[in-house]
Formats: structure tokens, C-alpha cells, sequence
């Protein structure tokens, strides 16, 4: 049932667009992929039908991309359409994992992309194709992978100041944040190159102790163990500091939770990296849309499934991506307060 109604789901959007209103991400594909991996599949079709009148149709290309050329059109918007039809060709012509070995380290020095939601799109699909290898799902990342060259964005880079490298919390709540917030989230990243204590604070690469937790992705190896631990600081601090923007400030949770669900699929020479992007995503994203005074932290136990029937009742893809970050988070560390952080930001978006 799952699997049969994800593929519905993902030929249902084939043909939308990864964005709509200039920039507005398309929350569809990774939102049914949390539906479907959570047992809900049964409510698949309905979300999608709630959402219809956010979609747009599928971009059209302005010309081919040739595989040597690849560098020229990377991080234009504009050139979407052809980014979709070059990812189409690329996931029909070898196994989905060969294209996705190519192509993540080429984008994820851009993990900034869509704010952040290319990787987040790749890393549902990702999920998606280890329960079963389909089409539609073969088809799903490729069209993530053409979202996230299409917006491909680099950070400034963090430098190589302190990091406490047993307490993710600690570093996050040691990051600067942006003085101007007055626009957008391209405005705000691209303050961060400007202020000095961004490379001291975001500093160095965390690391985290073998064997620290066990989830939906594995984290034996150090740099996984790493992404998770920091994936689960920023679903717990959401519930502190998530109170100026809880839409935006979800991504410094779902986008390390993207690259942790990737790993797997990787050759171990490419997590190192992976960790250190995703440190820089969830920093930069808390620098740009963390409050910057904490309220108390929330007490009261929530159910698990409770955590996952609240957000889908918002109908907002945000609450459900970040219930379903916070229920990997709990599965690996056994911590009631990230289900507890989801509930309270699943009131705030809603």
C-alpha cells in the first residue's frame, strides 16, 4: 500500500515544477515520502489534493545541457527546465546510485540551494528508492538533483574557530546571528561572509564519539555519528528558538537529517565532506532565522504517534518534515524532548 500509493504521489507531480511564485519551494514529493515511510500512505492522496493549488507546471528547457558543460549553468534558476531534462537523461542512462556518487560532491559544496530544500529533496528520495527501486522514485531524484544545481548556492565558508565537539547544542548556540532581517534568506546568508565572527563561532567540524546513536540511517562512522548528533541538537533548540521564524528554522534540522539519509548510499571518502556541509547548512540557517532570545523550553510528555497526526492536521509540509526529523531524532537518542520540540513547532506553523 505504501509503495503503491508513493509512486501514485510522485507520477501525480511528475510534471510540476520544483518551485512556484518565483522561488516557493515545491513541498509535495517530500512530503508524501514522509507520509509514506511513516504509515500514512493511506492519507497521501488527500494532502496532495490540499496542496494542488500551490504547484506549478514543470518548467520548460531553453537548451541541453551537455555532461562537459555542466559547470557553466550550475546555480542558474533560469535554466531549470534544462537542468530537469539533463537529470532525466542522466538517471535513464545508469543506476541511480552511480548518478548520485557523481553528482553530490558537485553539489554539495551548494547546500545552500532553495534554501536548503535540494538536498532536503534528495535526501527523501533517497529514502524513498531503499524501500523500493521504481521509476517514479529513480525519476523523483533526479528531478532533486535538478532542483538542487538549478539553485545551487555556496556558504561563506566557517573558518576554523572552536567547536565543543561533544556538545552540538553549545556551538549552535554559539553561532552570530545576521543583523539584517529584513529580507529574504539569499540576503541573509549573504551577510554572513561579512561578519567576522561567523568563521570563529561556526568554526571547526564537530565530531562525535563511534557508536553514538543508532536511527534511520546508520551512525557508525564518525562524520555520520557527527550529522546526527548535530541534526538532533537542531530539532531540540527549535523548541528555544524557533519562535521568530518556525517555518524557516526547521531547515537547520532537515537538511542535516537530508544528508544523513544519503550517507549510506556513499563511499566513506565523501562523508567527511558531507559532515561539514551539513554543519554549515544547519549553522547558517541558524544564524539567519534563530531568536535571539530563548523562551523556557517546553515540558510535558508527547506521544510519537501524537507528534506525527499533529502536524499532518496543519496540512503544512514544514510541520510534517520536521515531525518526521524529530521522530529520527528520538529513535536515536531516546530523548522525549524532540518529539516535544516538534509538537511546539507544529503549534507555531500552524
Amino acid at each position: 500500500m505504501a509503495d503503491s500509493a508513493l509512486d501514485e504521489a510522485y507520477a501525480r507531480l511528475t510534471n510540476t515544477g520544483p518551485e512556484r511564485d518565483g522561488w516557493l519551494s515545491n513541498h509535495a514529493p517530500m512530503a508524501v515520502e514522509v507520509l509514506a515511510a511513516r504509515g500514512l500512505a493511506a492519507r497521501v492522496h488527500g494532502w496532495i489534493d490540499g496542496y494542488a493549488d500551490r504547484l506549478s507546471e514543470r518548467p520548460r528547457g531553453i537548451a541541453p545541457i551537455r555532461p562537459a558543460e555542466w559547470r557553466d549553468p550550475l546555480g542558474d534558476p533560469v535554466r531549470t527546465g534544462d537542468w530537469l531534462d539533463f537529470f532525466a537523461r542522466e538517471t535513464a542512462a545508469a543506476p541511480w546510485r552511480e548518478v548520485l556518487v557523481a553528482w553530490w560532491p558537485r553539489l554539495l559544496p551548494g547546500i545552500a540551494a532553495g534554501a536548503t530544500h535540494g538536498v532536503i529533496r534528495v535526501g527523501h528520495a533517497v529514502r524513498a528508492l531503499r524501500g523500493a527501486e521504481t521509476p517514479e522514485r529513480v525519476a523523483e531524484l533526479g528531478q532533486g538533483l535538478a532542483y538542487w544545481a538549478a539553485r545551487w548556492q555556496p556558504l561563506a565558508p566557517a573558518g576554523a574557530g572552536p567547536y565543543r565537539a561533544s556538545d552540538p547544542r553549545s556551538a549552535l548556540d554559539a553561532v552570530p546571528l545576521v543583523r539584517d532581517q529584513r529580507y529574504g534568506i539569499r540576503s541573509r546568508l549573504a551577510q554572513l561572509a561579512a561578519m567576522p565572527s561567523w568563521a570563529v563561532t561556526a568554526g571547526a567540524i564537530p565530531t562525535v564519539p563511534v557508536g553514538a546513536g543508532s536511527g534511520d540511517a546508520p551512525t557508525s562512522s564518525p562524520p555520520a555519528a557527527a550529522v546526527a548528533a548535530i541534526a538532533d541538537a537542531a530539532v531540540a533548540r527549535h523548541a528555544t528558538h524557533g519562535h521568530r521564524d518556525p517555518v524557516m528554522l526547521v531547515h537547520a534540522a532537515t537538511a542535516p537529517t537530508a544528508v544523513l539519509r544519503v550517507l549510506p548510499e556513499l563511499p566513506a571518502g565523501l562523508h567527511r565532506a558531507s559532515l561539514a556541509a551539513a554543519w554549515a547548512a544547519t549553522a547558517a540557517v541558524t544564524a539567519a532565522y534563530a531568536a535571539p532570545t530563548p523562551r523556557p523550553a517546553p515540558a510535558g510528555p508527547v506521544e510519537r504517534d501524537e507528534v506525527l497526526d499533529r502536524a499532518l492536521a496543519t496540512g503544512d509540509p514544514h510541520a510534517i518534515k520536521f515531525a518526521d526529523a524529530a521522530v529520527d531524532a528520538y529513535a536515536r537518542t531516546g530523548d522525549a524532548r524532540h518529539l516535544t520540540a516538534s509538537a511546539v513547532a507544529t503549534a507555531d506553523i500552524g
